[in-house]
């Protein structure tokens, strides 16, 4: 029976990936969160949208 190994460059390609997934997803929540205009906004356009339809 063979066992499949992921090669050394696809895991690293993987945790490359996971780490700036991390890295964008926290940073936004920072930027979102010290401009809470750019949110409320946001919703703003939400609730104008669902209005008119």
């Amino acid at each position: 029976m063979k066992t499949y190994k992921k090669p050394a460059a696809s895991k690293l390609l993987a945790k490359f990936d996971n780490e700036l997934k991390s890295l964008l997803s926290n940073d936004l929540k920072e930027f979102m969160d010290r401009n809470p205009f750019l949110r409320n906004k946001k919703q703003a356009a939400m609730e104008q949208t669902l209005s008119v339809a």
